[in-house]
């Protein structure tokens, strides 16, 4: 017999040989018809994978991420398989699941394939996936596999085994079809109902424009058609929903071709957004004990080589730039922390005056490839709300936990509720992808999932998702539409006090170091517009959106009342504009709509003649006739409700 660990730390004794699909019968029969993946010691395996020693288990369902992960991965082969057979001579490259789907990379000669041929090889999908074939894994030598693929003559694969130790290679077979695969599959095909080609792109070998341009074929699978119904909506709505159109409609910001890929500029609607986002947390920072600081757009090469960032991310970086001073390198600045080291170096500090709590709102550079670039969420050129937290170790607890308030206070002011906390810790069997050393780590780690678990937050683990320097805790919030994006992030970071000599004196007369907090609640403000767009579909809070009411006299008589009216709301701080425009009222209403604007105020004859508006809501709600006061009045709690207090 051996010991199986269970999630919730409940202990089975199962007979040694047991698969993870008989655990998950032992525990009921609905979840064994519903277990489609498992993670065994912390390797993904198949359900089906004799269990050989004591250890943990964790059983996966379509619902958790993991399930749908090796749902997807699945369905690359039984995608990679039909494409075999309906083109015959092709090259199988790589076949990966993604966050939405799967894709394939795939050489197919002098063959191609465009979007009229996608609903045939939907057809051959699903006739494999109803044959119900099991996906089974075995060992394969390294000579054995490269004879396999040489037969073929593909090279790719054979590119991919010269690169794989002997004793590690696998291949995975169903049906007639065979591929090379690590493992982590679905018990078998017939559990795929629902299959859709997305799309097909271009898409270099091994990501390297030297080589070879292969065709990508994107697809998504569900277990049921209903599912792929559902999201072939959504899809739809998130259309329409594109920040990126949006932002254009709503006239937020644009991109030059001149100025250069993946660096927006901010028109003055746009602006006047950031601005206000920028206040609101300012507002709330002073409030929590942060002081302001601004540091420059570049730091010397030497900067970053000291933080550790130069090593890990200097290829990502755009190239030094060099000066007539010899040896004399700069870069762009990837990141903000150096810098604010350098700031609390500036002068010595004694155990009293601790935590300093600096913030900014720092630009940094990051040369992302051209193919990675998308709107506002993927740029080279992006503000972050930046802050470090430099404390005692005796301090870091209480002040992680105020940070968690700080994110939430953020997040329910914004109207996002739907969110898990995901603790990131290292991976200990690559401690080469970190500094710092491993008692500094598993302190940092213990300080996260205490104050995780004392702030009754909604989290999950993560091993391998660290930050090179620490710990984290991020935020995974759900949109309207059910997507997952990571907003607001906390790292615990003992490592760069000490590459930077950093120090306080103790009550002991002796120096110590500072533990460090990083801190960003929107993440970068372009990603945090782009994502806050489309949840709210471009109708932000009542606070925060550009212009919070339009004036329109139903003719040129009435324009001075408008204008009267304008001045009035701009006395009660109420953002306004008068629509003067040679239109007719009905195509300015429906403009007004178009552009979101939160109320739509008509004046004519009666509205002068008593001194009142007539007010419509965005969406066609009539309020009648209102006095200028009563519709502050209506503005300022309709502010209050939506913008939540911050406390200490």
């Amino acid at each position: 017999m051996i010991d199986i660990t269970l999630p919730d730390g409940a202990i089975k004794s199962v007979e040694l040989g047991s698969s993870p699909l008989d655990v998950a019968k032992s525990i009921s029969e609905g979840l064994a018809r519903n277990i489609i993946s498992a993670k065994y010691n912390n390797t993904i395996v198949e359900v089906s994978t004799p269990l050989t020693e004591n250890g943990t288990l964790t059983l996966y369902t379509w619902e958790q991420a993991e399930g749908k992960k090796a749902f997807w991965h699945s369905s690359a082969h039984v995608l990679a398989q039909a494409l075999e057979e309906l083109y015959g001579n092709i090259k199988l490259t790589i076949g990966p699941a993604i966050d939405n789907g799967f894709y394939y990379d795939v050489d197919f000669g002098e063959q191609t394939i465009s979007e009229k041929d996608f609903a045939v090889i939907e057809s051959k999908m699903l006739e494999i996936a109803r044959g119900k074939h099991e996906f089974s894994m075995r060992s394969v030598s390294k000579s054995a596999a490269l004879n396999y693929y040489t037969k073929q003559n593909n090279d790719y694969k054979v590119e991919l085994i010269s690169n794989l130790e002997d004793g590690s290679i696998t291949f995975c077979d169903h049906s007639t079809f065979t591929d090379l695969c690590r493992g982590g599959h679905i018990p078998n095909t017939g559990l795929i109902k629902a299959v859709k080609i997305m799309s097909v792109a271009g898409a270099y070998w091994r990501g390297d424009e030297k080589n070879k341009q292969l065709t990508r074929v994107y697809g998504i699978s569900f277990p049921k058609q209903k599912d792929l119904t559902t999201y072939l909506e959504l899809l739809e709505e998130a259309k329409k929903r594109d920040h990126r159109k949006l932002g254009k409609e709503l006239e937020l910001f644009t991109f030059s071709k001149k100025v250069g890929q993946g660096l927006p500029l901010w028109l003055p609607k746009g602006a006047a957004l950031r601005e206000r986002l920028e206040n609101f947390l300012k507002k709330a920072q002073k409030k929590a004990g942060y002081e302001m600081v601004v540091t420059p757009h570049i730091g010397q090469k030497e900067l970053y080589v000291t933080s550790g960032h130069y090593a890990k991310y200097g290829e990502d970086s755009f190239q030094p730039i060099k000066t007539p001073a010899e040896g004399e390198e700069f870069l762009l600045k990837p990141m903000n922390c150096p810098h604010h080291c350098e700031i609390y170096n500036s002068r010595p500090f004694s155990y009293k005056e601790l935590p300093k709590r600096y913030a900014e709102f720092g630009t940094v550079y990051r040369y992302e490839q051209s193919g990675e670039l998308h709107g506002l969420t993927r740029v080279r050129g992006f503000t972050q709300d930046d802050a470090h937290i430099f404390c005692t170790p005796d301090q870091l607890d209480q002040e992680f936990k105020n940070v968690i308030d700080l994110v939430l206070y953020v997040f329910g002011s914004l109207g996002f509720e739907d969110f898990t906390a995901q603790v990131s810790l290292r991976d200990p069997e690559k401690p080469e992808k970190y500094i710092g050393s491993a008692e500094n780590w598993e302190k940092a780690e213990r300080a996260i999932l205490k104050a995780a678990k004392e702030k009754n937050l909604n989290f999950v683990v993560e091993t391998g998702e660290a930050a090179f320097y620490g710990p984290k805790l991020d935020f995974m919030v759900k949109d309207v539409l059910g997507r997952s994006w990571q907003l607001g992030t906390i790292q615990v970071d003992y490592n760069l006090p000490e590459r930077f000599d950093l120090t306080y004196k103790g009550s002991d007369n002796e120096f110590h170091r500072p533990v460090m907090i990083h801190r960003a609640p929107f993440g970068s403000m372009e990603r945090f517009i782009a994502i806050l767009l489309e949840h709210s579909g471009g109708n932000f809070p009542l606070w925060l959106v550009p212009e919070q009411a339009i004036i329109i006299s139903i003719s040129e008589k009435f324009e001075k009342y408008a204008e009267k009216v304008l001045n009035l709301m701009e006395n009660d701080e109420i953002r306004a504009l008068v629509d003067n425009r040679n239109e007719t009222v009905g195509k300015k209403i429906r403009e007004a709509e178009m552009n979101k604007i939160p109320y739509i105020v008509i004046v004519g004859e009666n509205e002068e003649t008593e001194n009142k508006i007539s007010v419509r809501k965005h969406g066609g709600e009539d309020l009648g006739l209102l006095s200028l006061e009563e519709f502050s009045n209506l503005i300022t709690q309709e502010v209050k409700g939506s913008l939540k207090t911050f406390e200490v």
